[in-house]
């Protein structure tokens, strides 16, 4: 039913977006601020399968005919119940196939004025992988460098509360980028979902103004930096974070203190760090979580870990670095908003 399709670029003629995959696919990745209908849960999806490959193409559509009907049938009785007479969604499957025609038309009969996404999610993806390789080359960006614990995302984050165009990549990518950096109850988004968000982040900027970034490396976590993106942000201007080292201890264990709630857990990741160090140094570490010596334990990551990583990944990487404007933060100090009022200022002058 060509009719009933329309273009991605026809996303904004629409009261909702209705993806009718299944939550697993769902899950993964969609369009922003589609809701999940699915005519087609995740169970049902592999017995249609299974029968296409194992019995016959006619079997698994016969089947899965009868599925996508009891479905579509809750979905008018739950989902959409409340739905006024002029509401008009645009209802979206993997390709623009017959998952989302079935609930179009079923959506149209009943005098809605519903329309499908051609090419479906497929498409939209497509379009995120084009805007990540045009995007992040068209701005400018400062790059906060600095080791570990220096504060750099607190004064990313500051730096957005006086109004500078921001880009949180940590935030996005749910993780603050170390070893220790997962987020504590959170898991972090896929590879498909972090690159939907960062495209949306990048669309709400002005190439008029400069956009601020951490430095960070390839990947954050499990999820990876897009190379136009990483390619851009190697070559720009660079501001050198630094913080005294007690302070940088005393913002680690603000940062990390919930590491030592379970310590096994804590243990087992130092663990992975044998091989960048010897065995015994990584025992050591271990038999200081025993010992509850926090600023100990993180005094020696920040001299032995922390530090000397930080220099073999920036030096090679970040071509302006050696031109760096240097800047001393406090960043456990209440009035981080005014540090960050006192860099933009230091670069405008």
């Amino acid at each position: 039913m060509k009719e009933l399709s329309v273009s991605l670029e026809r996303l904004a003629d629409f009261d909702e977006i209705v993806d009718v995959r299944t939550p697993l696919e769902f899950a993964e990745d969609r369009i922003p601020g589609a809701i999940n209908a699915p005519v087609l849960e995740n169970e049902e999806r592999v017995v249609v399968g299974t029968l296409y490959v194992q019995t016959s193409a006619f079997e698994a559509t016969r089947v899965g005919a009868a599925m996508v009907a009891r479905n579509i049938a809750r979905h008018l009785e739950t989902t959409f119940a409340d739905r006024p007479r002029g509401w008009r969604p645009l209802v979206y499957c993997w390709r623009g196939g017959k998952r989302s025609e079935s609930l179009a038309v079923w959506l149209n009969l009943m005098g809605w004025q519903a329309r499908r996404l051609e090419g479906g999610y497929k498409t939209y993806r497509r379009s995120v992988l084009d805007a990540l390789a045009a995007l992040p080359p068209r701005f400018e960006y400062i790059v906060l460098t600095g080791a570990t614990g220096s504060g750099k995302t607190r004064l990313l984050r500051a730096l957005a509360h006086t109004g500078a165009q921001v880009l949180d990549l940590e935030r996005l990518a749910v993780h603050r980028g170390s070893l220790l950096g997962a987020v504590q109850g959170q898991a972090q988004p896929s590879q498909k979902a972090f690159e939907t968000g960062l495209v949306n982040a990048l669309r709400a900027f002005s190439p008029e103004r400069p956009v601020f970034i951490e430095a960070e490396s390839r990947t954050i976590g499990k999820v990876a930096l897009p190379d136009a993106l990483l390619h851009a942000m190697h070559r720009s201007r660079c501001v050198a974070v630094h913080a005294p080292r007690e302070e940088r201890i005393a913002f680690l264990l603000d940062d990390y203190a919930h590491l030592f709630d379970a310590p096994d857990t804590f243990k087992a990741q130092l663990s992975k760090l044998i091989g960048l160090h010897s065995r015994e140094r990584v025992t050591h570490w271990c038999r200081l979580i025993d010992e509850d010596a926090r600023a100990a334990l993180f005094g020696e990551l920040i001299a032995l870990h922390y530090d000397p990583a930080y220099v073999r990944s920036s030096r090679g990487h970040f071509v302006e670095l050696p031109s760096a404007s240097a800047f001393e933060l406090h960043p456990n100090a209440a009035d981080i908003d005014a540090q960050a009022r006192a860099l933009l200022d230091r670069l405008r002058g």
